[in-house]
């Protein structure tokens, strides 16, 4: 069914428009990456961003946004190296506590009881537990008012056995989730409840 009638329209910088909220409503889903770096001292930090994407194949190069000048940026740009691990539907919940925030000094992955394991590469470690991750290094940031896009060069990917499929990952064996994976959630049990509604009426009648 498409959508024919009207249309309101949103102009950032008038009234009360929010775009952060719009943008998050309708860019989804959105993939989470759970970015692990170390500080200059080799602290490590861990936490989730929903601003994720590919910015190029060839080279392969991703791309995550990092609103305000976080932890995980500031490391990036000190040490220039991160990693990327996927987000499964096991570890949604403790990628979400890794978002809380926390002093520079401690460790999310410590205070959450995250085992992390060494990279090929790069120097910060990855999500042991992740069915993925990817190890990157910094190619550049480019800033957006109180945003900074952060662009990583993929150095290594590192997948587990289990989610292969002739030696490709496969979608069902990784079972990712996002940002909005919750919201989506929610609403498949309200229709389902509806359905169950509607079911009862239908046996009624009969």
């Amino acid at each position: 069914m498409g959508f024919m009638g009207e249309r309101r329209v949103f102009r950032p910088g008038t009234g009360d428009v929010d775009p952060y909220r719009l943008l998050t409503a309708l860019v989804v889903p959105r993939p989470i990456a759970w970015v692990a770096s170390l500080d200059a001292d080799g602290v490590g930090n861990l936490a989730p961003h929903s601003f994720f994407t590919v910015a190029s194949v060839r080279p392969p190069v991703i791309a995550f946004t990092s609103i305000g000048a976080k932890d995980t940026l500031h490391n990036i740009v000190a040490t220039g190296e991160f990693t990327v691990s996927i987000v499964d539907e096991e570890s949604l919940e403790v990628a979400n506590a890794t978002s809380a925030p926390v002093a520079p000094e401690l460790d999310e992955a410590q205070l959450n009881g995250i085992a992390m394991c060494a990279s090929s590469v790069v120097a910060p470690p990855q999500v042991a537990t992740s069915p993925a991750s990817l190890e990157c290094r910094l190619r550049h940031t480019v800033g957006f008012g109180q945003s900074t896009m952060v662009f990583g060069d993929v150095v290594a990917f590192s997948v587990d056995e289990d989610v292969l499929v002739d030696g490709h990952p496969e979608f069902d064996r990784l079972r990712p989730v996002d940002r909005d994976r919750r919201r989506r959630r929610e609403a498949t049990r309200a229709e389902v409840a509806r359905d169950l509604v509607l079911l009862e009426q239908v046996v009624d009648a009969v």
